[in-house]
Formats: C-alpha cells, structure tokens, sequence
C-alpha cells in the first residue's frame, strides 16, 4: 500500500510502501478518496506536538478522511462495503495520507449526500473543532456575540456559519483580500487584521474562538464581557486538557506552567481561558451532516492536490493564502 511517512521528525514527508491496515473487530477499511490537510498535520512532522502525542516513527499522517468502505470488522453494526463515510480518526490512529486506512466504526459518518468527496473529506477535523468550541464548550445562545479570528481559513469558515446557524451575532479578523469572502459566509462585523486593531473596536463578547495565540490570545481576553471565555486552538494547553489526556505528573506540571500566564491574565479580567484540543466523534459528524444536507453548513475547498503531490501540498500550507481547506484526493 502507497502511503506518506515521516521518519524523523523536522525531515521530509516521503511516499513509500507500507503494509496493508489491521482490521480489528469493531474497525472500519476505508478506501481513502480525499484527504484534509491541516497546520495540526505540519506540527506534528515538525515535532512540535511530540511531548503531548508520542507517537512512534515511521508515521503516516493525516487527520480528515472521505472515502468507500472496503470491509467492515465482526462487532461493525453502522456501516457495509460500499458505503460513502467521512471522519477524524482518534488521534492515536491517524494515517489518512495513504490509500487505505482502518478507522474505529464510533469515529466515521455516513458522508454528506449534498457534497462532494472533496468537500467530504475537508471537514472532519474543522468541522468537529466549531462544533465542540461552540456547541459543546462555548454552548452559544441565540443573540450572544462571538469573535471568530482567521475567518477565511480551515476552522473559522466553518465556525462562522455554525455561529450564526446558533443564532449568535459573529464578528471576524480577514485579510483585506477576504473581507467579503467572511460577509458571504455569515459574518457581521469584519476587522482587517492588517490595517484594523480588533481590541479598539469590539467589547463584549460572549465568546473569542482564537487559532493564533500569542499576543493576539492576550488581546481577545480584553474584549471578553465580564464572565466571558476564549478558546484556544493554538495553545497554551492547560491543566484540564493535561489532565484529560492522562498524561504524567511532570508533564502535567509542566503544561500547568505554559499556561500560567494567560490564565493569570484571564482571572484579572474576570474572564476565563480553556484549550481545546479535539477530539474524534462519529455522533458529532452525523449532526454536522444534518446541518450539511440542510443547507446550513457549507464546506470551503480553497485547493486539490493529487495523492501524489501530498509532500508538497503539506509544504504549501505554511505559505498561507488559501481559503477554507486544501485537500488530497485519490479517486
């Protein structure tokens, strides 16, 4: 089976041959048909994730998958050969960048009928982050205000239509270049993060779905009301999420540290911070494909590779510059 490896970390994403997926009793084989590309992607071929996801080299990456079911294990009762699925596999198990891959059946969907096996295949990762961000951590209300920043990429487009779909009033942060892009998608207010200062202009806000961190974090703090929360999809982990993913008293510590700082921050404001690191979930998905097939949600493929350009396409993401997702595919 033709599959994209990292060997080492920090080194290049290589093809090669590697051996077919076991199929264990409650697994599904998928015939992968199109592919995500996702900055988690990129992170973990550089390592940076290495201490919180110790995964064992050679890796094959890859977090989104679209595709056919090949066979199904003894226990798999949802899905049959032939069937269209789509789904993030549990992060222990990711591998999607390869032809074939074994999913656990509680991680896929059925795909959406309405879209395409491109579009299909963009959405787990994104998809799930809005959802567990906004549904589940942020559980938005009608009428409430959200800041949603990199409104044209991977998890914002996503996350601005599933805002307004809560009901919720959506402001975002674009290049100049997409500003209208984020309008068409839903978006209320639109801040040019280039020529535009979001803290000067927006205060009290219900919620800040942040993917950059930094000082741009510290600042979406500032324009939280009283009570209000910041997500963090691009770090500092915290304690919960340490804790969460069962990791060891001196990781544990050590994590507690990285994040000091901007929790400290965050309790002076009379705000809170929490880290969201997502998680895999088929259930998600089929409420995610209900809003799809309805008309609410609507994918964003900004670029297709073919499956052989995928070294390169995964290089490409670090340039910036497309909208929504960039996507494998092998039909």
């Amino acid at each position: 089976m033709k599959a994209f490896v990292i060997t080492e970390y920090k080194g290049p994403l290589q093809a090669s041959d590697v051996p077919e997926p076991a199929v264990g009793e409650h697994d599904v084989l998928v015939q992968v048909q199109a592919a995500g590309l996702n900055v988690l992607d990129e992170k973990i071929r550089a390592g940076e994730f290495k201490q919180i996801l110790p995964y064992e080299l050679p890796l094959i990456p890859g977090n989104d998958v679209a595709g056919t079911v090949i066979r199904v294990g003894s226990k798999v009762t949802a899905f049959t050969p032939g069937d269209e699925v789509y789904g993030r596999p549990n992060q222990d198990r990711i591998g999607t960048f390869a032809e074939r891959i074994a999913v656990a059946e509680a991680d896929l969907a059925p795909k959406p009928a309405s879209i395409s096996m491109e579009e299909a295949g963009s959405l787990p990762l994104v998809a799930l982050t809005a959802w567990q961000a906004l549904v589940e951590r942020g559980n938005v209300q009608p009428g409430q205000k959200v800041l949603i920043h990199a409104g044209a990429g991977g998890v914002g487009s996503i996350a601005i239509q599933l805002a307004k779909h809560l009901g919720a009033t959506v402001a975002t942060t674009a290049s100049s270049s997409n500003l209208d892009f984020v309008r068409e998608l839903g978006a209320d207010t639109v801040i040019d993060y280039r020529s535009q200062d979001f803290e000067q202009l927006l205060s009290g806000y219900d919620l800040v779905l942040d993917s950059l961190g930094g000082e741009n974090l510290e600042k979406s703090l500032r324009v939280l009301r009283p009570g209000g929360k910041a997500i963090g999809i691009a770090g500092p982990p915290d304690p919960a999420f340490a804790r969460e993913a069962g990791l060891n008293p001196v990781l544990r510590l050590a994590i507690s540290g990285l994040s000091a700082r901007i929790r400290r921050q965050a309790r002076k404001l009379g705000v809170s911070y929490e880290f969201l690191f997502m998680r895999a979930s088929g259930d998600q998905l089929r409420r995610i494909t209900a809003l799809i097939d309805d008309g609410a949600l609507r994918p964003v493929v900004g670029r297709v590779f073919p499956f052989g350009q995928t070294a390169e396409a995964l290089q490409g993401l670090a340039k910036g510059g497309i909208r929504g997702k960039a996507v494998i595919t092998n039909p």
